[in-house]
């Protein structure tokens, strides 16, 4: 084992770190000294989002000692914000239902409170969209969500929130990453006393924060119309159990039907191979419950309650899996033409979407003489927007294609919750009028044209991987493919130093003659580079979707074989 790794873990195998850590470390020393090698050859990053690791002990997983260790740094940049905007020093934390969340949030709250932090722990798991809200509703000058998203059950992650509600931008996120850097040992966090300053929360906010989803009801008549419509839900063992069905009960709907062996919180996610609605694998309990139960409309939230996966009837018995586009798109498009037929648009409405996301939101933006900004991808950059134009503009709405979507601005981060009231009323109203999710989204492709979209991922973990990441990243930055499927490349698009006002990402992108978009970046949360597909196709109206979806398939086929991906 190399002596500076073999160094650190050894440090591990004495107080104050406690004696199943001490244990567990001297084990892997003996016994798994690759496995040792990767949980001690680095720091976990706290990157700009915070952090997100795999559990188990060492300084590359998420442990107790790691997330002290962040949130003091992350009190000390808060403590100097206090000091210098005169905020109040009082914070929120929330967690999900991973393994070892409960105990985060409290080691998080409890160095908080140790720091002088008046501190609102809820009682139990939340969605991330409440702990948002929260921070908001409490007056906070921050926040902490002890979640890793949609991430395999291995992982687990801390998330930092600023005053606004929303995640850390720039200069913030560095400023605090400096902050976390700066803590390198554990005699530099306060643990110990204060705990009185920890105040433990629920109902009062769980009850403001659905007020405020009711309020963004934008047809009241046809939830009232079709109250009786069977919806099918899945929170996927995650926080959505915990509100969603509260919400959509709230709003209106009678006939919720939620999938039984999944409203069991369960940090090992045992009835899924991966918490994730973006694959169908995991929608599968559920859309086995609605063709039993004939439901209209199928919707599944993954573990901290900021995403959410839709199924639709095909009318042939089976269930059309929406992509995060294709859901986006639906959902603005109602969110613009109630908007608009009740005359609510002045001229200063807008919505924001991610680089990586359809290009159609921005089309039907523009008809509507609505704005539409273009923002990198992470939600927080969305936040960010709307922070900037508080009191100048107005959000209507908007979203990314990795199944996060916003409607309102009391909430600064994707919200499952409003976004499951929402397109179940979508659905509710669409029936009123004798349509579908899928004649809806027809109608869309057949005015502003087919858009197809697809994403790929892949894998690269550990030293190796991150190294390989990194090195496919310069191979395309140095050679950039000619073509595409057959269409020649006529622009490259390279964030590395910033583009268009945007801050300096990790993101290239290929734009073809023919309209066709090709996004690489590495993960930011993930071992992983991706690689999202974007295309737009003639809507051919003597076939039906099904054959356009296809032919569409065949041509992402085509890319990816020129990106060397097949």
């Amino acid at each position: 084992m190399d002596e500076k790794i073999r160094k650190r873990a050894e440090v591990w195998t004495r107080p104050p770190y406690d004696e199943a850590t001490r244990k567990a470390v001297l084990e892997m020393m003996e016994k798994r000294q690759e496995e040792c090698a990767d949980a001690f050859y680095r720091d976990l990053e706290f990157g700009t989002g915070g952090l997100r690791g795999i559990l188990g002990v060492g300084t590359n997983r998420m442990n107790p000692y790691v997330v002290a260790l962040a949130t003091q740094g992350f009190a000390n940049y808060l403590q100097k914000q206090c000091q210098a905007e005169g905020l109040e020093k009082q914070v929120a934390v929330s967690y999900d239902c991973r393994n070892g969340s409960s105990q985060f949030a409290l080691t998080t709250a409890k160095v908080f409170a140790a720091n002088g932090f008046k501190v609102y722990l809820f009682t139990a798991m939340r969605p991330t969209p409440v702990l948002s809200f929260a921070v908001r509703h409490y007056h906070c000058c921050g926040g902490v969500m002890v979640t890793a998203s949609h991430n395999p059950k291995e992982y687990n992650g801390y998330k930092a929130y600023g005053k606004d509600g929303g995640q850390l931008v720039s200069p913030h996120d560095k400023a605090v990453m400096a902050e976390v850097s700066a803590i390198t040992s554990l005699e530099q966090v306060k643990m110990e006393g204060n705990d009185h300053l920890i105040r433990y929360i629920d109902e009062e906010v769980d009850n403001a924060y659905l007020e405020k989803v009711l309020s963004l009801s934008l047809d009241r008549q046809a939830v009232e119309q079709q109250a009786q419509m069977k919806i099918v839900y899945t929170p996927l063992h995650g926080t959505g159990m915990t509100m969603v069905p509260r919400a959509l009960c709230r709003w209106g709907f009678r006939n919720v039907v939620c999938v039984p062996e999944q409203m069991v919180a369960d940090g090992n996610f045992s009835t899924v191979a991966s918490p994730n609605p973006e694959e169908r694998a995991a929608m599968l309990p559920a859309i086995g419950l609605a063709k039993r139960e004939k439901a209209a409309l199928v919707i599944a939230t993954d573990p901290d309650a900021d995403r959410v996966g839709v199924a639709i009837p095909d009318g042939k018995g089976d269930f059309i899996l929406l992509n995060g586009n294709q859901t986006g798109s639906v959902l603005v498009h109602y969110l613009l033409r109630k908007w608009k037929d009740s005359g609510k648009l002045t001229g200063k409405e807008y919505i924001v979407k991610t680089i990586v996301t359809t290009e159609l939101l921005k089309k039907m933006a523009g008809k509507n003489g609505v704005e539409c900004y273009d923002v990198l991808t992470g939600f927080k950059y969305i936040a960010g927007i709307i922070g900037r134009l508080e009191g100048e503009k107005t959000f209507i709405g908007g979203g990314e294609e990795s199944y996060g979507y916003l409607a309102g601005d009391f909430v600064r981060d994707k919200d499952a919750v409003i976004s499951c009231c929402l397109i179940a009323e979508m659905a509710a109203e669409a029936a009123c009028r004798g349509e579908s999710f899928m004649d809806i989204l027809c109608s869309l492709y057949r005015e502003y044209g087919f858009y197809k979209e697809s994403l790929v991922s892949v894998s690269k973990k550990g030293m190796e991987g991150a190294a390989e990441i990194k090195a496919m990243m310069a191979g395309f930055r140095k050679n950039p493919p000619a073509s595409l499927g057959g269409e020649k490349v006529v622009e490259t698009r390279d964030y590395g130093h910033g583009y268009a006002g945007l801050p300096a990402s990790d993101v290239l992108q290929f734009f073809t003659e023919a309209g066709s978009k090709v996004t690489v970046r590495p993960s930011g949360t993930e071992p992983k580079i991706k690689f999202y597909f974007g295309l737009c196709l003639p809507w051919d109206p003597e076939k039906s979707y099904e054959e356009q979806d296809r032919d569409g398939n065949l041509k992402i086929e085509a890319f990816k074989k020129d990106l060397g991906l097949s």
